[in-house]
């Protein structure tokens, strides 16, 4: 697990490979992740954007940015957690991903940047 914080909100990030659904013949791994955001703050938060940098091991680099995350922009209050889950593919066995997500304050209406820990997803059996 990979957990960091920033701008006062705690994001820990677990990682897994789906072999069900990977076809490392073809250049597809697969893997889910699930996000842990817990806002440390004093004041309420919503999740406005998002921005990744996608990377697998043979340098190629990707970026996706959207509105909030699997379709939502969820509200945090002081102490609360949000979770959610996710997947990426790979054409590699190996790859990471990090970035940054917009927030805003709810009392004051300002936005604020959240970096998101960069963290590795492997195939299991490279871990031997």
């Amino acid at each position: 697990m990979t957990t960091a914080l920033s701008s006062g909100i705690k994001i820990s990030v677990k990682c897994n490979f789906e072999d069900r659904f990977s076809k490392p013949e073809n250049g597809l791994f697969l893997f889910s992740y699930k996000i842990t955001l817990e806002n440390r703050n004093s004041f309420p938060i919503q999740l406005m954007k998002r921005h990744w940098y996608i990377c697998d091991s043979s340098t190629k680099r990707r970026e996706v940015e959207g509105e909030g995350v699997i379709g939502v922009q969820p509200v945090i209050q002081p102490g609360e957690t949000y979770s959610y889950n996710s997947s990426c593919d790979f054409t590699t066995d190996t790859g990471k991903m990090y970035g940054y997500y917009m927030m805003q304050n709810l009392d004051s209406k300002e936005e604020f940047k959240v970096n998101i820990p960069s963290f590795v997803m492997i195939v299991p059996h490279r871990l031997n």
